[in-house]
C-alpha cells in the first residue's frame, strides 16, 4: 500500500485493486440478483460481472424502439445470447432493428421470440438467413405472416432459410389461426432436425375437413388449414431427432392420438395434452402402450379421464419424472398409491382433483420406500379434501427431496400442518398456503405440537391432539372456548416464550424464495413480522389480510431485502407510512401490488419514484386518495414501468 498526499495535506490510504480473477470468485459465491447489485459497485467489478461463467442461457427482453438498435450492437461482444423482442411491427424502427440483430448477432444468436409483434414475411427474411447458430424459434401468434398463405413460397427464400436454420432444434408455432399443410411443409421443411415442436392452440383438422366437406387426408395439401395427415407427415421424417411435442388446446381425437403414438419408430420422451377435452382412457391406455419411454406427460384440463388413466401411467410409464392430471375432476384416490411408487416421479400436479384426500398417496410412499418417487413438487392445490393427517404423513415421507409445495384453498389445513412443513421440508423453496383460512399465528409460530400421530381409525372424529402446557419445548395451544369465535390473540409474554424455544416455526424454512399467504384472514403482525424474516425470499404474497399493519410491511422489508414481487392487495391497515419505511430496503422490487388499500395516497407514489426505479409492474386499482395527475407523472419517471392498474383511482373509473 502506497500512504498519497492530497492537495489539503491530509494523508489517506490508497487501497489497489483485486485482480479481476479475484473478483469473479468472489462474484461466483452470489445469486444473479446478488452478481447484479454487486456489479454498480465500481467499473471493476461490472466487468468481474461480464465473465463467461455467469453468461450461460442468458435472455435480453426488450420492446422494439430507437434506443434498442443500440442495445443490440453492444451485445455483439457477447459469444451467445437469446432475445425476446417484442411489438415488432411492419414499420422502419422495426425493419432496422431487425437487420442490425442479423448483422450484429446472426452468428451468436441461440433463440429468438417475436411475442406481441406484426411484422411482414419480407421483415423476417432479411433475418432469418443470416441466424446460422439459431437453436430455437418462437414464432407464437405471429398471424400477420401466415395470413397471406405466401410465406416461404419462393424456392430461392427457402433454400436460403434451410441453410441457416439446419441446425434449429426448438420451433413453437402456438396459437397460429392461419397456419395451413403448405406453410407448415415449408417452414418444416427448412428444420430437418428439430427435437420439440409446438402447435398448442393451433386449428388442426384431426378427422374432418370443413372446408372441403371430406374426411381428412384424401386430398392434397391443403392452403386453408393444418391436417393430421401433414402433422403425421412430418412426425415420420424427423422420427430420429423429435422427442417432444406440444398438442395442447387442440381438437386432438381419441384415434388421432392413436395415429400419433403409432408413427413407426417414434420415441417420444415429452408430450404435452393440456386442455384436450375429447381424450378418453381408452386414448391414455393406447398412448402408454406404444410410447412407454414418455418422461413427461401433461394430460390436465382432460376432463373425461379417469382413475383408469392414473393406473395405466402407473402400469405402462416407469420413466415417468412429470405428471399434471391438473383439473381433472373425474379422477379420485385409485391408482395413486402405484402412482407413488415410480421412482423417476419428481413433480406431480393434483391440483383442482377435487376427489383427493391423499390417503393413497401416503400408502404408496409408504409400500415402496425403496424405489417410490423423490417428489421435488407438489401441487395439492384446491384439493379441499386433504387435511392436516395427510399433510402430516406426507412432509415426514418427502422431507428429503420437496422443494415445492402448494396447498392453496386446502380449507381443511390447519396450524398443524404448517408445524409439519416447517418441522419436516427444510429444503423447501416455494410454498403457497393462499386461502387456507384455519391457519392462524400461532401455526406460523411453531407453538403447536401433537403428542403423537394417530391413524385415521384411532383418532375417529376428535382430531389431532396438542400439548396445552410449555413443558414440550414451548409448544402449546390454547384451549378453545365454547363462545370464542377468534383464535386467541397473541401475548408479548407468548413472544417471549417463541423467541426463547427451538421448535418448528415458520423461520425453520431458511431456503424459501417464494412465500404465499394471502387470504389466510386470521393472520396478524404477531406472526408476521416475527416469521417473515427470509434473505433469499423473492415473491411475498399477503393480499387479503385485513389484520396486518404498517409494522408487517416495515418488518417485511427490513429482512426480506431480495424482494422481487410484494402483493398488498386489499390490506386495509397498510398506510403511506409503512411504504415510506419499507421502500428504502426494497430496490430490487419489480411488481407491487397495492389494490383496494385506501390509505396509499399521491405521497406513496412519490417514494416509489425514489426508491423503485427498477418497478415493472404496479397494481394501484380502487386507491380512492390516488390522483389521476400524480399516476400520469409517475410514469413519466418510472423507466422500465411496463404495465400500471388505476382504475377507479380517486373514486372514478378510468379502465377506458
Amino acid at each position: 500500500m502506497e500512504v498519497m498526499e492530497e492537495s489539503d495535506g491530509e494523508d489517506f490510504i490508497e487501497t489497489p485493486e483485486l485482480p479481476v480473477e479475484i473478483i469473479v470468485y468472489i462474484l461466483s459465491f452470489l445469486h444473479a440478483s446478488d452478481r447484479k447489485e454487486a456489479s454498480l459497485v465500481c467499473r471493476s467489478w461490472y466487468n468481474a460481472s461480464q465473465d463467461l461463467r455467469f453468461q450461460k442461457n442468458i435472455t435480453f427482453c426488450f420492446p422494439a424502439s430507437a434506443s434498442s438498435l443500440e442495445l443490440v450492437r453492444g451485445l455483439s461482444k457477447n459469444r451467445r445470447c437469446s432475445l425476446i423482442i417484442s411489438q415488432l411491427d411492419g414499420f422502419s424502427i422495426s425493419r432496422s432493428l431487425l437487420l442490425e440483430v442479423g448483422l450484429c448477432l446472426g452468428s451468436k444468436l441461440e433463440s429468438l421470440a417475436l411475442p406481441g409483434s406484426s411484422i411482414t414475411e419480407a421483415s423476417l427474411l432479411t433475418l432469418l438467413p443470416r441466424l446460422t447458430s439459431l437453436r430455437r424459434l418462437d414464432l407464437r401468434g405471429l398471424d400477420s405472416l401466415f395470413m397471406s398463405g405466401a410465406f416461404l413460397s419462393r424456392e430461392e427464400h427457402r433454400q436460403q432459410v434451410r441453410s441457416a436454420l439446419c441446425g434449429l432444434e426448438e420451433l413453437d408455432l402456438s396459437d397460429l389461426r392461419y397456419l395451413s399443410d403448405l406453410s407448415f411443409s415449408r417452414l418444416t421443411g427448412c428444420t430437418p432436425r428439430l427435437r420439440r415442436l409446438s402447435l398448442a392452440g393451433c386449428h388442426i383438422a384431426f378427422e374432418f375437413d370443413p372446408y372441403r366437406g371430406c374426411p381428412v387426408g384424401t386430398v392434397a395439401n391443403s392452403s386453408a388449414l393444418l391436417s393430421l395427415r401433414n402433422l403425421k407427415r412430418l412426425l415420420t421424417e424427423q422420427k430420429s431427432t423429435l422427442i417432444a411435442l406440444d398438442l395442447s388446446r387442440t381438437s386432438i381425437t381419441p384415434e388421432s392420438l392413436r395415429t400419433i403414438a403409432q408413427v413407426q419408430d417414434l420415441v417420444l420422451k415429452e408430450l404435452f395434452l393440456q386442455g384436450c377435452k375429447e381424450l378418453t382412457d381408452y386414448s391414455v391406455e393406447g398412448l402408454v402402450k406404444h410410447q412407454p419411454s414418455l418422461e413427461k406427460l401433461d394430460i390436465s384440463g382432460c376432463t373425461e379421464l379417469t382413475s383408469r388413466s392414473v393406473e395405466a401411467i402407473a402400469r405402462g410409464l416407469k420413466s415417468l419424472t412429470y405428471l399434471s392430471l391438473s383439473r381433472n375432476w373425474r379422477i379420485v384416490e385409485k391408482g395413486l398409491a402405484d402412482l407413488l411408487s415410480l421412482s423417476h416421479l419428481r413433480n406431480l400436479d393434483l391440483s383442482e382433483c377435487l376427489h383427493i384426500s391423499g390417503t393413497e398417496m401416503v400408502k404408496g410412499l409408504n409400500e415402496s420406500k425403496a424405489s417410490r418417487a423423490q417428489l421435488e413438487r407438489l401441487n395439492l392445490k384446491s384439493c379441499t379434501y386433504i387435511k392436516d393427517l395427510a399433510v402430516f404423513s406426507l412432509t415426514q415421507l418427502l422431507g428429503d427431496t420437496l422443494r415445492e409445495l402448494d396447498l392453496t384453498s386446502c380449507i381443511n389445513v390447519t396450524d398443524l400442518s404448517v408445524s409439519a412443513i416447517s418441522t419436516y421440508l427444510h429444503k423447501l423453496e416455494v410454498l403457497r398456503l393462499g386461502w387456507c383460512k384455519e391457519v392462524t399465528d400461532w401455526g406460523l409460530l411453531g407453538m403447536v405440537q401433537t403428542t403423537d400421530c394417530e391413524t385415521e381409525e384411532e383418532m375417529g372424529d376428535k382430531g389431532p391432539r396438542f400439548t396445552r402446557t410449555f413443558g414440550n419445548m414451548g409448544f402449546f395451544k390454547p384451549p378453545k372456548l365454547p363462545f370464542e369465535e377468534q383464535p386467541k390473540l397473541v401475548t408479548q409474554n407468548d413472544l417471549q416464550q417463541f423467541r426463547q424455544q427451538v421448535g418448528a416455526s415458520l423461520l425453520a424454512l431458511t431456503r424459501l424464495q417464494e412465500l404465499d399467504l394471502s387470504g389466510c384472514t386470521k393472520l396478524t403482525d404477531s406472526s408476521i413480522t416475527q416469521v417473515v424474516q427470509f434473505q433469499d425470499l423473492q415473491h411475498l404474497s399477503l393480499s387479503m389480510l385485513p389484520k396486518i399493519t404498517d409494522a408487517s410491511l416495515a418488518s417485511v422489508a427490513w429482512h426480506c431485502r431480495s424482494l422481487t414481487s410484494l402483493s398488498l392487495s386489499q390490506c386495509p391497515g397498510i398506510t403511506d407510512r409503512g411504504v415510506a419505511q419499507a421502500v428504502p430496503y426494497l430496490h430490487r422490487l419489480q411488481h407491487l401490488y397495492l389494490s383496494c388499500c385506501d390509505n396509499i395516497t399521491d405521497r406513496s407514489l412519490n417514494l416509489l419514484v425514489q426508491h423503485c426505479k427498477r418497478l415493472r409492474t404496479l397494481h394501484i386499482s380502487r386507491c380512492n386518495n390516488i390522483s389521476a395527475t400524480t399516476v400520469d407523472l409517475f410514469q413519466s419517471q418510472m423507466p422500465f414501468l411496463e404495465n400500471i392498474h388505476y382504475g377507479f383511482i380517486g373514486g372514478t373509473d378510468l379502465t377506458l
